[in-house]
């Protein structure tokens, strides 16, 4: 039985309201961080996949501080949102990869705030110390945190193509640091990783559903203008998903996830002015709505299939490419 209602799946925008009793929107901002990958401690260049901003294209601007970050981001938010309280997000690069007193100057003005009713924290499984760690434990007893952990894949063939810098036991390390301390985790994964089969991206979400979690951020890779992958893309070494195979994977991903677990995000949008493909993925609103209907065909829901994450239906996921 279906107790998600016509959305067929646990929503953040019906998660925030049980929680906080309205509309809630995240507020993203930029600590001025980079990452372990970045700077030369693990590699140079970063994920294959970033971009410049360090996926936080559409953050405020590194340059200023954070209360002018958070007037002009939620200005401009409040345009689509008229009366909502704010999560203040850091998302750019790894927002946790500073010392403790660095942390401290970023996050304590985000929530001095008005409206801000609590924080999230993208970082990497390897930015995580623990002085870190007990700083964000802290946090946890003052505030409503959540950690975005990147996962991608658990794939460590895959995680070495895209210069992820860590291996999957590193993630699994981190993850647990983060809830020995009951501190909220939303793993983030990618569909569409180069090289990997359908059977391989469910294989990361059937593992992920196994893990003690409270959220997941479902991606579709895309292609952005100068990076790695764009130039793998350009030579013909990349192949894209096509809109139909991404909305079936991500119905078969769902079907795994446990109810409890919170959909942060299905799929995504780059900025326009970067994005090379899938071109599909710029109307979101239409891929969102395609999984509703998949899902609705099906009868389905997250958690249908749960108890089958040890076996895969291989008649339900078709995965097919497009080069263009």
């Amino acid at each position: 039985m279906n107790p998600f209602g016509q959305n067929r799946y646990h929503t953040l925008n019906e998660a925030y309201r049980r929680e906080y009793g309205g509309k809630v929107f995240k507020v993203p901002l930029d600590g001025g961080f980079t990452c372990p990958n970045r700077d030369g401690r693990v590699s140079k260049g970063g994920c294959t996949f970033c971009s410049d901003d360090g996926s936080g294209d559409f953050a405020g601007n590194a340059c200023d501080p954070i209360p002018v970050q958070f007037a002009e981001v939620k200005a401009r938010l409040h345009r689509k949102w008229k009366n909502a309280n704010y999560i203040a997000y850091f998302q750019a690069f790894s927002n946790t990869y500073a010392p403790v007193e660095r942390l401290r100057e970023l996050y304590e003005p985000a929530l001095q705030e008005d409206g801000v009713v609590g924080l999230s924290i993208a970082t990497r499984p390897d930015c995580l110390p623990d002085d870190v760690v007990a700083y964000l434990a802290e946090l946890n007893e003052r505030t409503s945190l959540w950690v975005e952990l990147g996962l991608q894949t658990i794939h460590d063939t895959t995680a070495k193509k895209i210069n992820r810098g860590h291996d999957y036991e590193t993630f699994l390390t981190g993850l647990a640091k983060l809830r020995r301390h009951n501190i909220r985790v939303c793993v983030h994964i990618i569909n569409g990783l180069p090289g990997e089969t359908c059977e391989m991206m469910l294989d990361t979400a059937r593992e992920v559903a196994k893990m003690d979690i409270q959220g997941i951020k479902i991606h579709l890779l895309h292609v952005l203008k100068h990076t790695p992958l764009a130039r793998q893309y350009e030579k013909g070494l990349l192949e894209l998903m096509e809109e139909d195979a991404y909305v079936s994977l991500v119905c078969d991903q769902l079907e795994c996830i446990p109810p409890d677990v919170i959909v942060h995000r299905l799929t995504g949008d780059g900025p326009p002015d970067l994005l090379i493909g899938p071109l599909w993925s710029r109307h979101k609103m239409q891929v969102l709505n395609k999984i509703r209907a998949e899902l609705e065909r099906r009868d389905s829901f997250q958690g249908k299939k749960k108890d089958e994450i040890y076996g895969i239906n291989e008649s339900t996921t078709v995965c097919k490419t497009i080069t263009t």
